[in-house]
């Protein structure tokens, strides 16, 4: 009886609590969901990579994923399910883990006077051991994998170039999607944000094609400048794709016989045109790291040496000369900080350098 599924003990868990970026959400998810509707009372859809800025890894926003997420049930269900927007911490655990357990703890409601029963549901595949190491506090649900679907997959079908995707779609070829989700998506594809991703598509083939003949996949070697006073930080507004229109640190390749500092200082004196003596740069360096998450940038496998500048403060932020042709360089407050106002991983560099909180200048 749907009535007898009210009572607490009908449920072997008060909460189970569901992890992924659903970009999109496809039939493994749905499944993986129903699934813990049967075992909990309340299930928590936790939705990663949420605040960030659109990307070909990342396409859709939070509220366009909740949408596609919630259309897979009825109303009842629904009224079961928390969605929840969690932000990636790529080179923090420790972040990352805090804002899940806050996050459950917030929204789990226990019934009663004892302490809930809690889980982390997933596909076997997909709960790694690894991430479960990180919750040792709640029992681990394994759901039987859906063979043949690939998120990675689907969103390379949807963004391939070479065809139109809002007719592809309705061709049915998307079979391992639910409706409302493959309705939405045809949707979207009428949008300027579908036609930017297009046109990084296009980039990206390209640029796959000019190193196809490269007897190993290349691996890139760049530099980036966290030059923070007063308050404000230092970032450049993107010109051209990948990120046409974001804000990215100040940095770029490094040169073949160039050290990995003198490549940053160069970026801030030729691109940025930053009105600070050299001497003085190199002593307000803070600190420097490798960034090196593999699926940090467009291009491909690319190391990121991180440089921290924490310049005296002043009443006057130094002059920036701008470059023509060149991407646009300003002082932004770090109130007015958006996670999805910048490039690829650049708001977790300055979040390692300056201790943001995961949820950061987020209005969600």
């Amino acid at each position: 009886m749907v009535q007898g599924r009210t009572v607490a003990t009908r449920f072997d868990f008060d909460c189970l609590v569901f992890i992924g970026r659903f970009q999109p959400p496809h039939l493994g998810h749905v499944a993986v969901i129903r699934e813990a509707l049967k075992r909990a009372r309340q299930v928590i859809v936790l939705v990663g990579s949420a605040w960030q800025a659109r990307s070909l890894r990342n396409p859709w926003r939070f509220d366009e994923r909740q949408a596609m997420l919630r259309s897979g049930f009825d109303d009842d269900d629904n009224q079961r399910l928390e969605i929840s927007p969690l932000l990636d911490a790529l080179y923090n655990d420790d972040v990352w883990v805090r804002d899940v357990q806050s996050r459950v703890r917030d929204l789990t409601v226990s019934g009663n006077a004892r302490l809930p029963r809690i889980g982390l549901i997933g596909a076997s595949r997909g709960q790694s051991s690894y991430y479960l190491s990180l919750f040792p506090q709640w029992e681990s649900v394994s759901v039987a994998l859906v063979e043949g679907i690939s998120a990675s997959q689907i969103r390379e079908r949807v963004f391939r170039s070479s065809i139109s995707s809002a007719d592809y779609l309705s061709t049915g070829a998307f079979h391992e999607l639910p409706p409302g989700v493959v309705a939405r998506i045809e949707a979207f594809c009428q949008t300027p944000p579908y036609h930017q991703l297009i046109e990084e598509q296009r980039l990206l083939e390209q640029y796959r094609r000019a190193w196809a003949d490269a007897p190993y996949p290349p691996i890139f070697v760049t530099v980036n400048a966290v030059v923070v006073q007063s308050g404000h930080i230092l970032l450049a507004r993107r010109s051209a794709a990948p990120g046409k229109g974001l804000y990215a640190l100040p940095g770029g390749f490094i040169s073949p016989h160039e050290r990995l500092l003198d490549a940053c200082l160069r970026e801030l004196r030729e691109r940025i045109r930053l009105k600070v003596p050299e001497p003085v740069l190199k002593g307000s360096l803070r600190g420097q790291r490798l960034f090196d998450e593999p699926h940090r940038s467009w291009r491909g496998r690319t190391l990121a040496e991180a440089f921290y500048f924490a310049l005296r403060p002043d009443q006057q932020l130094p002059r920036l000369k701008p470059v023509k042709g060149g991407d646009h360089a300003r002082w932004v407050a770090l109130a007015d900080l958006e996670p999805e106002s910048l490039f690829e991983d650049h708001f977790f560099i300055i979040q390692n350098f300056l201790g943001l909180p995961a949820d950061f200048g987020s209005s969600i």
